[in-house]
């Protein structure tokens, strides 16, 4: 952990583990246009560092976590994700002045400070959330629905499977995903055989 405060500010896209990197930062700044979340709880992940529920609380954590939606950067700050967010040509200057504002704090105030604020998440039970997290990210990729992602990403090209992912489309589960697999497998095989008999 950092003792000194930290600030990440996002323009363009937070996601997956980008969002991961911003949510773990003491403090977030957006462009209104920029978007924040974790689009692979939809299949093939669970976002390790559990900050969701401790920055939006249970029902707005559940909502992103369950659709792997992406929200703005104006919705984020609606919500209290983001401290704030303003006009992407305005996000650089709004920063330097909220970090030129803390600055003017003594270094041991803002060590305690954050020491105070982050001793709360860990009485909470961050910590046993972000084991929970990791064992569960790793069961995501390697269940019948994690392995049939990973197989139609090989198979049909990663933007076919993100596609498919992030459409809203049902994803493939228990015996479905896992005749899907045997079926992408056999492809799979197929083509490198394929490939084998052209290099002889």
């Amino acid at each position: 952990m950092a003792l000194k405060p930290t600030i990440a500010k996002v323009h363009g896209y937070a996601v997956a583990g980008g969002s991961d990197i911003a949510l773990c930062c003491d403090l977030l700044t957006m462009a209104d246009d920029a978007r924040i979340g974790y689009m692979p709880t939809r299949v093939w992940g669970c976002p390790t560092t559990a900050m969701w529920t401790y920055r939006l609380g249970a029902m707005r954590a559940k909502q992103l976590m369950f659709t792997g939606d992406t929200i703005p950067g104006t919705r984020a700050a609606e919500w209290g994700l983001a401290n704030f967010s303003v006009p992407a040509e305005q996000l650089d200057d709004a920063t330097l002045e909220l970090a030129k504002r803390i600055a003017g704090v003594p270094r041991s105030h803002l060590m305690m400070h954050k020491l105070v604020v982050n001793q709360v998440w860990h009485s909470m039970g961050l910590e046993q959330s972000q084991m929970f997290a990791t064992v569960f990210d790793g069961i995501t990729r390697h269940n019948p629905e994690g392995m049939w992602f990973r197989r139609q990403a090989e198979a049909e090209g990663f933007k076919s499977a993100v596609a498919w992912r992030d459409s809203g489309r049902n994803i493939p589960e228990g015996d479905e995903a896992r005749a899907l697999v045997a079926e992408l497998e056999a492809k799979l095989a197929a083509a490198r055989a394929a490939v084998q008999v052209s290099r002889s």
